[in-house]
């Protein structure tokens, strides 16, 4: 086959070349867009999933909706060593920008990029580096509101405004704000005061948030109300039907068709997870000699893309883990099974130590993002297959 044809696209947050299975959430996503537009109040969205299901792909789809209707957009990617601050004056600006066009009152556009751009400059004015970053609002700053220096007081003050300036042309904004499970305890805290007032309010302005399995806990500690606050959607592997769509829909487009027996052979292999669709997809269509592809054309492309996926999906990971950490991911591998969640108790038994003695190592892979706090006593790999992925490398 073709490798320049090659329809199948694994990468971190690139879209497939077939969304499939994903339409309750796009759906439910565009009934929410329409509530707003007739001024019905609406809860901001969080979708959670472990690595791999498509949580980014699916955030930049519900973004393309929202700018379909002619909505101010923004986004960021949290990480844990940055304030929100900063990057949300950025995302907002953007999506300013976007509505500005049809706003009929520039006076009133230029107040609001003041009031942002006072929100801004409070990320560096308590650091002695004021002079070293500006945020390139082209107005001056209005000082009084949104710059009171406590992040939760200026975030309602900021995107208040910001809602009242998308009401007076007709439209909304939404943020989107990915890998969300790695904002700081105030920033978590500020967006979910601010959420709570916009729904009270009405306002056309939404946050869509997406990150791993545990960030419902992580709202639901900083605000006791956040499970009222956001309409929360699990993304999780693809059921057959969807995963067979995503390999069938792009082939057909080239003339290309499968054996079923190919069929039970990727889905088998790539368990429904979305990223190793792709990545069985694209490596058993590159060994392919002609249509249909067989399931021996799967059998021989298969260790070209585990390999792929044991240096980038899996080995780039595990290399940013320290000794300890690693130990303590070997013992998580050969207790999980099939990659459920495990007892911190067990791991501790496992390795013959004392469960506090095993605290750094833990709470340095949930900082790194490799596992996470699946629910109180218990942990689970954020990359699925990883536990498969550790135990073939003790082997």
């Amino acid at each position: 086959m073709d490798p320049v044809r090659n329809p199948y696209a694994p990468g971190a947050g690139q879209r497939p070349p077939e969304l499939a299975g994903r339409d309750k959430q796009i759906d439910a996503f565009d009934v929410v867009l329409e509530r707003i537009a007739r001024g019905r109040p609406e809860r901001s969205v969080v979708l959670t999933g472990l690595r791999g299901v498509g949580k980014t792909v699916l955030l930049n789809q519900l973004r393309s909706a929202a700018i379909s209707r002619s909505w101010g957009t923004g986004k960021i990617e949290a990480r844990p060593d940055q304030d929100l601050r900063r990057p949300l004056s950025s995302a907002l600006h953007m999506a300013v920008r976007e509505i500005a066009v049809s706003h009929r009152d520039p006076e009133r556009v230029e107040q609001f990029l003041g009031v942002l751009k006072s929100f801004a400059l409070r990320a560096t004015a308590d650091k002695g580096m004021r002079e070293r970053w500006q945020p390139g609002i082209d107005a001056p700053a209005i000082k009084g509101r949104a710059d009171s220096g406590d992040i939760e007081i200026d975030l309602v003050e900021l995107l208040l405004d910001a809602s009242s300036l998308a009401r007076d042309v007709g439209v909304g904004i939404a943020i989107f704000i990915d890998e969300m499970q790695d904002l700081g305890a105030a920033d978590v805290s500020a967006i979910c005061g601010a959420c709570h007032e916009l729904s009270q309010d009405a306002a056309p302005l939404i946050v869509v948030g997406a990150g791993l399995p545990h960030l419902p806990a992580v709202l639901s500690a900083s605000k006791s109300y956040s499970e009222r606050l956001f309409s929360y959607h699990r993304i999780d592997r693809l059921e057959r039907e969807a995963a067979d769509q995503a390999l069938i829909a792009p082939a057909e487009r080239e003339d290309v068709e499968f054996t079923e027996s190919a069929l039970d052979a990727l889905y088998e292999a790539a368990d429904g997870y979305p990223y190793f669709v792709q990545a069985y997809g694209k490596a058993t269509w590159d060994v392919a000699a002609s249509s249909p592809i067989t399931a021996e054309d799967v059998r021989v492309g298969a260790p070209t893309a585990e390999e792929e996926l044991a240096v980038g999906f899996f080995g780039s990971r595990y290399e940013r883990a320290t000794p300890a950490e690693r130990e303590y991911m070997r013992a998580m591998a050969d207790l999980a099974g099939d990659d459920g969640p495990v007892a911190t108790a067990k791991i501790a038994v496992e390795l013959g130590r004392k469960p506090a003695s095993l605290s750094p190592a833990r709470d340095g892979l949930i900082k790194k993002g490799l596992i996470y706090s699946a629910e109180r006593g218990s942990i689970g790999f954020t990359v699925p297959h990883f536990g498969r992925y550790l135990r073939g490398q003790a082997e």
